[in-house]
């Protein structure tokens, strides 16, 4: 007993009790608090898709359905993940107008990002699909715009022309222009297909073809000072071009050959 009594009253004996102390406290610390942190963000996103489906029940439901599933004025929207959403309401294409017409234009979008993100959340929640992408996706950091233009040739340019100007479709379709539109609303027209595009998700093009193919748009539509190429004809391609050559290349023709049989004849008669 003497023995224990003296090593308790030993000078380090307080030292160690505050280290196991301190220890204890480390230990519950990280024992508890990812829990608290995790609770936190699931009660934040509640709140997001709670918002978010008051607003959908205001300005959607009605051609949608009350729970997403569809109906005979809009298509379920079920599955369609939050990207679908973003690009939709963020270029202004949904809510469309009543009477709609062979296609839905873009147009001046009436959600703040906020309510687009709250929308998109609860849209989510209906059924997994593709998610909103991220700034290191889309951006021009490591791309490859020599890879992206092949990609966008192959891919892209027979309804969008190789520049991105747009093209017109069949039964009053059309594809539109790219010039202007946000990185992260083209790359998420690849991920979702909206309209009459078809989907291009990662198996078809991955995450770093995307990115090409923005920084090649990127490139192309940019702030041009000077075309090395000369006239560009609005960038519409072979067709504007070939017209151009055969009404001023044919009419120069046409004019030269009339004014030599002009003054030939001119010639013989004197």
């Amino acid at each position: 007993m003497k023995k224990l009594s003296a090593r308790r009253r030993h000078p380090l004996a307080a030292v160690v009790v505050l280290l196991l102390a301190l220890a204890a406290t480390g230990g519950l610390y990280a024992a508890f608090a990812p829990a608290d942190k995790a609770q936190a963000d699931e009660t934040s996103q509640s709140l997001t898709i709670k918002e978010g489906k008051k607003l959908y029940e205001v300005g959607c439901a009605s051609c949608h359905g009350t729970g997403g599933q569809g109906s005979s004025d809009g298509p379920s929207l079920v599955g369609v993940g939050a990207a679908a959403v973003d690009f939709q309401v963020g270029t202004g294409r949904m809510p469309a107008a009543t009477s709609q017409g062979a296609q839905i234009p873009r147009k001046k979008n009436i959600y703040s990002q906020a309510q687009i993100d709250q929308l998109a959340a609860y849209v989510a929640s209906l059924g997994a699909g593709p998610t909103v992408p991220t700034k290191e996706q889309y951006g021009p950091a490591g791309a490859d715009i020599a890879k992206g233009g092949e990609l966008f040739r192959t891919n892209c340019a027979q309804c969008h022309n190789f520049t991105g100007k747009g093209g017109a479709l069949t039964k009053g379709k059309f594809a539109p222009s790219l010039e202007g539109v946000a990185p992260k609303h083209i790359y998420e027209a690849m991920q979702t297909g909206p309209q009459n595009m078809p989907s291009f998700p990662d198996t078809t093009l991955s995450e770093k073809n995307k990115k090409d193919i923005i920084a090649y748009l990127n490139a192309v539509n940019g702030d041009k000072t000077e075309n090395p190429g000369g006239l560009e004809l609005g960038g519409l391609g072979p067709v504007s071009e070939g017209l151009f050559g055969w009404i001023f290349g044919l009419g120069t023709l046409i004019v030269v050959a009339v004014w030599v049989a002009a003054r030939t004849a001119k010639a013989k008669k004197s």
